[in-house]
């Protein structure tokens, strides 16, 4: 990071991101009572910062437009606007602009308020700040992990709230990549939990969070639930987010044709899924894109010519958990999906990216099971690729054979972290190059589910793992986990550090891109 941007950074914590700024300079022009002037309920975020654009989102109070404004000087000499269409009940007077044209490679400070649509009565203005892609190398940093406010475990004013997202804040990230569990629209929040030690947690309660979400009302309050924290909405206001899905957005392990427990009044998985994925496209600092009929999760984010992200969506085109077994291709093997699994194929091809990300919400090899039948991608068989695996070899034997280099797996879901390497001399399917997989999480949920054991098929190897040693735990027991990325600009070399709630790295692993020889 560039001394002016360090500074830059320093200024906007300085002058509390993601806080109301009432001095401004940019004080509304019409005097109102504060009741009438539209409040920006749950401050603002970044996302899917790339090329020469960045989205900005924000959610409002009433009808109203968004409004903002951005320069590469926090002192705002020259503005340039944005205005979004008009939001309303039907979007959960959600709204987002995209910012294009962003001078490639620099700060870029925001200013955004609401602008209500019936009297033109200008909210406060709330501020943000990110780094737009660069076009030439440079160094990156960027972090990631999953799994907030899960099993109860909610936020916490003892505690400190959501500690790890300032945490991370504080590594001052290019970007977070959410790898899934954004919410856990199933697991309720009572104003108490029993930790492992005995203690009480005490959470912040709402009614929506109060049973498992079935509305979309009660979808769309598990969002609004995880932004009442002030770590949250600050981290937001200053590190861009690229978010994925996972099954806690629905329900847990959901898949298609999947029983709902005795916790639900509404019985069909379908209609939660429909509900939750509108919830979740309402709050995503994503852009939408509804050309599969759906509304698609699965994209490319480029950021310069050393990274390229490949967030994956393994839920929405799945097929129902079974015994996982199946020796040939079909509906019930479906993990990626064959639209999907032909997208990423071409995409990487394309990819002239140093590094290619593959951003997946489940690790490959590990055993996740539901109940008798599996839940993830391996099942428990350490020959040939069988069931969901089948794609997966697929998809490795074709970066091998189309000579795709560079490529490194993230993920989360498991609530521990871990270092995994893959290679074909362990493995019972061989047509692939070696590769490294790397699981981080959770963020703020119980601690831990692992470890789990590794299927053989793609020759896994556990090179390091970090779990609580009493399962269930509360993020008091200080086993919350993220990872960090950084990218050396000069040599294209990479380093992979996996860091605890307090930021301290408990692994790390350095690895060199390959070079033609």
């Amino acid at each position: 990071m560039s001394a002016p941007d360090h500074k830059r950074r320093q200024l906007l914590q300085g002058l509390g991101a993601g806080i109301v700024l009432p001095a401004m300079g940019i004080a509304p022009a019409i005097i109102a009572a504060p009741s009438a002037r539209p409040q920006m309920v749950d401050g603002v975020q970044s996302g899917d910062v790339m090329g020469d654009r960045a989205l900005i989102w924000s959610r409002c109070d009433r009808p109203a437009r968004l409004i903002v404004e951005w320069d590469t000087q926090s002192r705002f000499g020259n503005p340039r606007r944005v205005i979004s269409p008009l939001t309303d009940a039907s979007v959960d007077f959600t709204a987002r602009v995209d910012l294009q044209g962003l001078p490639a490679d620099q700060s870029i400070f925001y200013r955004a308020r609401f602008e209500d649509a019936g009297s033109g009565v200008p909210g406060e203005p709330w501020l943000g700040h990110l780094r737009s892609a660069p076009k030439q190398p440079r160094d990156i940093r960027f972090v990631w992990g999953g799994d907030t406010c899960g099993q109860g475990y909610g936020i916490n004013p003892d505690f400190g709230g959501l500690r790890i997202y300032e945490t991370m804040r504080q590594r001052h990230p290019d970007f977070f990549l959410h790898s899934g569990d954004v919410i856990y629209a199933d697991g309720p929040i009572p104003a108490e939990v029993a930790a492992e030690d005995g203690s009480l947690w005490r959470n912040l309660v709402t009614e929506e969070k109060s049973k498992v979400a079935e509305t979309l009302h009660e979808f769309r309050g598990n969002y609004r639930y995880n932004l009442l924290d002030e770590h949250l909405r600050a981290f937001n206001a200053e590190v861009p987010q690229i978010w994925q899905w996972d099954d806690h957005e629905v329900t847990n392990n959901w898949s298609p044709g999947m029983e709902l427990d005795g916790r639900y009044q509404v019985r069909d998985v379908d209609t939660l899924v429909r509900r939750a994925r509108q919830a979740y496209l309402e709050y995503a600092p994503m852009r939408q894109s509804r050309g599969d009929g759906l509304g698609r999760i699965y994209r490319k984010v480029s950021y310069g010519p050393l990274l390229e992200m490949f967030v994956l969506d393994m839920r929405s085109h799945r097929g129902p958990n079974t015994h996982n077994l199946q020796r040939e291709q079909g509906a019930e093997t479906a993990f990626l999906g064959q639209e999907q699994l032909v997208w990423l194929k071409r995409e990487l091809h394309a990819s002239r990216a140093t590094w290619k990300v593959i951003a997946a919400d489940m690790p490959i090899g590990l055993h996740i099971t539901d109940g008798p039948r599996w839940e993830g991608i391996a099942n428990g068989n350490d020959g040939a690729a069988l069931g969901r695996e089948l794609e997966i070899a697929e998809l490795l034997a074709f970066i091998q054979r189309a000579g795709v280099r560079n490529t490194l797996w993230l993920t989360a879901d498991v609530h521990y972290c871990a270092a995994h390497h893959y290679h074909p001399n362990r493995a019972a399917f061989q047509q692939f190059e070696p590769f490294w997989e790397f699981v981080a999480g959770p963020l703020n949920a119980v601690a831990s589910f692992g470890p789990s054991p590794l299927d053989g098929t793609f020759g896994p190897d556990v090179v390091f793992q970090k779990f609580a040693p009493t399962p269930h735990s509360s993020p008091r027991a200080g086993y919350q986990f993220f990872g960090e990325v950084a990218i050396d600009g000069q040599s294209g070399s990479l380093a992979v550090s996996l860091r605890d709630i307090h930021g301290s790295v408990v692994f790390s692993q350095a690895l060199e891109p390959w070079q033609p020889t």
